[in-house]
């Protein structure tokens, strides 16, 4: 009658007739009284949202003090049920570390035993018990849903300790249960998500877990191929900063091998890769192609808003965000797509609520944190986005991002000591994200550290030609490039840049007003009065253009002059170079108060604007203006 009622009862529940099962569950239990039997009907209570009558089921007979997996549910529906204090009283504060495995230790094992067992039959012995498997072997075998429940355990504590901010104990809980059980991913995917480690931290702590520990019983062949199919599969979630030739192989391997390539995880890693590599196009036809099949796939729709943010797609998000409130407005990401479109269209306060609703609803949610705290930087609001992009570090301290926007905010404020610190800061963490590399090099700019900012610069181009990045990412970077190269008298190359850039098709007085401070430098009056002419047919009104055409005009009046006089006058001439290089001058030290006023005045302006993402990606190098309105 018990195992009719138990195949009764798992039908019921494989149907969702949880009805059934509870009425069949009881029955069951009365019969036998067992532990096991009283553990699955509080299952289903669970299943069901009654989370105080499962507690009160495992509460019988002490199950939560005697059964490992009934303390994982009794503490699980504490959690569920907002008691974080008697979900931590049930689970107990520390971790069974006696549980983790090293590397490869499962694997040596059982090849030991293999070869034991091999040596008695070649001596004609057939192999006791003891012979052929260890007692602790034999012991961890019947407790492995035990141990099981020991990751899991491992794992409420860190949700636990992270609802009460203490990220710290959240992380080595996380870490504990992977180590404890790999296959707990749950805890690998909190660890990730929540960015608590740094994209170095995190390859180390995939080569510290033990995948040979994933057993597939009575086939050693193929307990390999799923331990380094899992190991593959993990691979695709780290961070894609540091490792790319790695990053491709997994997703290679996978797609070749088993056939995912259409698999809307390993589409997110790839979308992820391509977005943090500034292919913003490729990044959206990716994500594109999940939402065609899975339209409500929350997990890829933050990087889908974020290449729409960047590629200006203001009627795709306007559909999309609308779309969302109107089917999922409980989600997160519903108001993320609101505050993100309307950060888009310049609606900064419309924005900001949005985005702080988003963080309200899930305060783990990254991607809200940052766009509300763009919304203060877009406005000019520094000591306000500074604040928010301090509580962004706390809650992300494996992520570089807030690190780097707190010091642009430092340097859009003139503090390059403290910019200066929240860059390295974020160099420690990342040092292989261009638009990082791009803001060091500004700061070493206004330092006069003109070489050091050259080499930051040409490293960001490096690396982002490398990663294949658009090409209109590559231009701020080129600009300041530029600006360093003029600073630094490589006058040459300096106007090979600023050529290069408007070849891009790029319409900016500042670029054009450069290029002519460069050919006037030269001595190329007339191509700078060209070039000067072509800033203010793109902006009438510019004061800087105004005024360098102005002086060209008297430079290029005054060469004239000279040339028509009589040439044997060497003294005249001599002193004609005198006054030329000292209108140079003078026209050097105008350009530097006029860019510095213009930085004032429109420091929330376009500068600002290209700056700043919706989302925690760094490889928006459209944003990264941070040399060419000072010159």
């Amino acid at each position: 009658m018990d195992k009719f009622l138990r195949e009764w009862r798992q039908d019921a529940v494989n149907k969702h007739q949880y009805e059934t099962a509870i009425f069949v569950a009881d029955k069951l239990l009365a019969l036998t009284g067992d532990d096991q039997d009283s553990f699955y009907l509080a299952q289903i209570h669970f299943n069901t949202g009654n989370y105080n009558r499962a507690q009160s089921f495992l509460a019988r007979g002490n199950l939560t003090d005697r059964n490992p997996q009934c303390r994982y549910l009794a503490a699980h529906c504490a959690i569920k049920l907002g008691k974080t204090e008697e979900a931590l009283a049930i689970l107990g504060d520390k971790n069974p570390t006696h549980l983790i495995t090293a590397p490869g230790s499962a694997r040596q094992k059982l090849r030991h035993v293999d070869v034991n067992t091999r040596a008695g039959a070649r001596h004609g012995k057939h192999g006791s018990r003891s012979e052929r498997v260890p007692t602790s072997e034999e012991r961890d075998r019947e407790d492995v849903n035990n141990i099981k429940s020991e990751a899991g355990m491992c794992y409420l504590r860190g949700l636990c300790y992270a609802k009460q901010n203490a990220f710290d104990r959240a992380k080595e809980c996380y870490k504990t249960a992977c180590q404890i059980d790999v296959q707990c991913f749950e805890a690998f995917d909190a660890l990730m998500t929540n960015s608590l480690m740094s994209p170095t931290e995190e390859w180390k702590f995939l080569d510290s877990l033990n995948f040979d520990a994933i057993n597939v019983p009575n086939n050693p062949s193929l307990s390999q191929e799923a331990a380094q199919f899992t190991k593959t599969l993990y691979t695709t979630r780290l961070s894609k900063y540091s490792r790319p030739t790695e990053f491709e192989e997994a997703v290679e391997q996978l797609t070749t091998h088993y056939k995912l390539a259409d698999n809307p995880d390993i589409i997110l890693a790839r979308a992820d890769q391509r977005y943090t590599s500034c292919r913003f196009r490729e990044a959206l036809e990716l994500t594109s192609s999940v939402l065609k099949e899975d339209k409500y796939n929350f997990a890829i729709l933050p990087v889908h808003l974020a290449a729409l943010y960047e590629l200006k797609e203001r009627n795709v998000l306007f559909l999309l965000a609308h779309e969302l409130t109107d089917t999922h407005p409980s989600e997160p990401c519903t108001w993320h797509a609101v505050g993100i479109y309307y950060l888009a269209t310049h609606r900064i306060a419309e924005a900001r609520r949005y985005f702080s609703k988003a963080s309200v609803m899930d305060p783990h949610f990254g991607p809200a944190w940052i766009g509300f705290a763009h919304t203060f930087a877009e406005e000019g609001e520094h000591d306000q986005a500074i604040s928010a992009y301090s509580t962004a570090a706390r809650l992300f301290q494996g992520t570089h991002l807030p690190q780097l926007f707190l010091g642009m905010q430092n340097l859009q404020l003139n503090n390059m000591v403290l910019a200066h610190e929240y860059l390295d800061t974020a160099y420690q963490l990342c040092p292989t994200d261009p638009l990082l590399l791009n803001e060091m090099g500004a700061v070493y700019y206004h330092e006069g550290h003109l070489m050091e900012a050259i080499s930051m610069f040409r490293r960001a181009l490096g690396i982002s030609e490398q990663n294949n990045a658009d090409i209109a990412s590559l231009i701020p970077i080129r600009t300041n490039l530029g600006h360093a190269l003029r600073r630094d008298g490589q006058l040459e190359e300096a106007l090979q840049t600023f050529e290069d850039v408007l070849r891009h098709g790029v319409k900016d007085a500042s670029v054009f007003s450069a290029k002519g401070l460069v050919l006037l430098e030269l001595g190329r009056t007339w191509d700078a009065v060209t070039a000067f002419h072509e800033a203010l047919a793109v902006a009438p009104q510019d004061p800087m253009a105004t005024d360098l055409l102005n002086r060209a005009l008297e430079t290029n009046e005054d060469d004239a002059s000279f040339a028509g006089a009589d040439k044997t006058i060497g003294t005249e001439q001599s002193l004609g170079e005198e006054d030329s290089d000292e209108e140079i001058e003078e026209v050097e030290r105008l350009l530097g108060g006029r860019l510095r006023e213009i930085q004032q005045n429109k420091v929330a302006g376009r500068s600002r604007r290209r700056r700043n993402v919706p989302l925690d990606d760094p490889s928006a190098l459209e944003e990264s203006m941070a040399v060419d309105s000072d010159g």
